[in-house]
């Protein structure tokens, strides 16, 4: 059994006005030191598998599927082992 975290963000080259927001907000608040905000999701999985190539495999083939559109957003995932 896994703990899957998926991080799905804008890619680089993608307009981010959700993040633009935030960053405004922020430098309103007094922290000018914040040069930057992207906005994503974070997802978590629970994934019934024994073997770790064959959980991440299965993973990317969820995130290229369906979790991350791959035209806009990059991804990332960790897989942590847990006890059942």
């Amino acid at each position: 059994m896994f703990l899957v975290r998926v991080v799905v963000r804008p890619k680089p080259t993608i307009n981010d006005p959700q993040g633009r927001t935030i960053r405004g907000s922020l430098h309103q608040l007094g922290y000018s030191s914040v040069e930057g905000v992207r906005v994503g999701k974070h997802i978590v999985i629970r994934l019934d598998e024994d073997d770790e190539v064959e959980a991440a495999a299965k993973v990317t083939e969820m995130c290229d599927k369906l979790l991350a559109n791959p035209i806009i957003e990059e991804y990332a995932f960790e897989l942590e082992r847990v006890e059942t």
